[in-house]
């Protein structure tokens, strides 16, 4: 946390730049107020990188693209219905909106839009005291008419009016103060936090995406566990994504397992680890970490009590990576995050077969061929999944797994794992058979993958006598 005077300071150099500066010249000389707004104020007192430039100011929206054409290299004006006009300004884009006093039906989130005429009022119809704040250009003035520099010394989550007023305006900043926490590591005021619980069914209002998109950021935060913790402690989690909640499972008095809704939280953290450790990945990776969280989602519907107290979750792999794409495709996340995702969870419990027996190299193989281009991610949860407070048991997995991922390393420089091929290629095999194209040849391809993978590289030769050889078992 800086103090008030670098903070300023801060922000002072940033005014100087010649992007702001030259904003804010132009705007004083055409008798219009402007100020930078929210998250870069807010980032100069935490000592965050200084991005993503928002204004504000009484001009109206054709009044800013007037102003700033001259400036700009480009501009849009795809929010010009909500006041905001974007520009790109030396390579550097900025965000330029009119001062708002919208009014809420508490029905959509669609405000009806109007446009104000001060500052103040324009800032205490904000999400959170913290993104409340401005600096008038060029004056270089600071304004914090909700107390926002008191909240950012206290770490703590407040809305500028009542939060029945602020959640009742915009239901989704209840998942943005669960987001806020895991990234800033600020707790919430108690009025917030008792006003998330009474009022978290609100929040069904408020479109699939924008709560995939609040979930997403959340996961990419340096402290998800925290955000979501605040999710299952107000009951939003029952509505955004019941099957965090779900991993809640009663202990019977006869049949003990893991609190498998705390394992899931570990888990994640230590999937954050090893993307920072492995350093193979671009940190933060949203798919790892959607994956760490859902990888058990499964366990509830397959849980079974066996005698003896031994409690067994067969096939949560599969009905987890199942319920996976159920959830993930009603949040609207791409096709690709999707199947990616699916994918992990389907393998994650692969290896563990491993270790109750030596793999051959064809089992490694197909190890690698199914992961893809997943197989890095695999490492990750597969290694984050190993919770177990035995330290001997926990050793030898990761002997075990360090031992896999050498096989892995060995087998690639040998034979080029990940783009394993059959030995003859379509062309080749039409050839070899006389057919033309269709469904014999897909078939006598897969046919050739396999035995591709399970006796690695055959060479033409016998690649052909196989195939010649399949095709007249097939014909008796």
């Amino acid at each position: 946390m800086q103090s008030v005077a670098a903070a300023l300071a801060r922000l002072g150099d940033l005014a100087a730049t010649p992007t702001v500066s030259r904003l804010a010249n132009a705007f004083a000389a055409a008798g219009h107020e402007l100020a930078l707004v929210g998250g870069p104020v807010r980032d100069a007192f935490l000592d965050r990188p200084l991005h993503d430039l928002d204004f504000t100011t009484d001009a109206t929206p054709d009044q800013i693209l007037a102003l700033v054409k001259p400036l700009s290299e480009a501009q849009w004006d795809i929010g010009r219905a909500y006041g905001t006009i974007g520009a790109s300004l030396a390579g550097e884009t900025v965000e330029i909106t009119t001062y708002r006093a919208d009014s809420y039906d508490g029905t959509t989130r669609k405000p009806d839009v109007v446009f104000g005429t001060s500052l103040e009022p324009d800032l205490l119809r904000r999400d959170f005291t913290v993104n409340a704040m401005a600096l008038r250009l060029p004056q270089l003035m600071l304004v914090d008419p909700a107390g926002g520099i008191d909240d950012l010394l206290a770490q703590r989550l407040r809305t500028p009016s009542t939060p029945e007023v602020s959640f009742g305006d915009d239901p989704l900043r209840m998942l943005r103060a669960a987001r806020f926490t895991g990234q800033l590591g600020f707790t919430l005021d108690l009025d917030t936090a008792v006003a998330m619980e009474t009022m978290r069914e609100s929040i069904r209002i408020v479109s699939a995406e924008r709560i995939g998109d609040e979930l997403s950021k959340l996961l990419v935060s340096r402290d998800p566990r925290a955000g979501i913790e605040v999710l299952m402690e107000s009951g939003l989690a029952e509505i955004v994504l019941p099957e965090i909640p779900g991993l809640r499972l009663e202990i019977d008095e006869h049949h003990h397992h893991k609190d498998v809704y705390q394992h899931t939280l570990t888990v994640l953290e230590q999937a954050m680890g090893y993307e920072t450790s492995r350093g193979s990945l671009e940190a933060p990776d949203l798919i790892v970490r959607l994956a760490a969280l859902l990888h058990d989602i499964g366990k509830p519907a397959t849980r079974k009590l066996e005698p003896g107290g031994v409690v067994s979750f067969y096939h949560h792999d599969v009905v987890g990576a199942k319920l996976a794409k159920k959830r993930l495709r009603a949040l609207r996340f791409d096709n690709d995050t999707i199947n990616a995702v699916a994918r992990l969870i389907e393998l994650h419990l692969r290896f563990f077969g491993y270790t109750e027996g030596a793999w051959t190299d064809s089992a490694v193989r197909r190890y690698v061929r199914d992961a893809g281009d997943q197989l890095e991610r695999l490492h990750i949860l597969t290694r984050a999944d190993v919770t177990t407070r035995n330290r001997r048991k926990a050793d030898r997995l990761g002997f075990a797994y360090d031992d896999l991922e050498q096989r892995i390393a060995a087998l690639n420089e040998q034979e080029e794992l990940g783009a394993v091929r059959p030995d003859l290629d379509g062309e080749q095999i039409m050839a070899v058979l006389g057919l033309k194209p269709g469904r014999e040849v897909g078939e006598a391809y897969r046919y050739l993958l396999e035995q591709r993978l399970d006796d690695g590289p055959l060479g033409e030769e016998e690649a052909t006598r196989r195939l010649i050889q399949w095709r007249a078992e097939r014909a008796e």
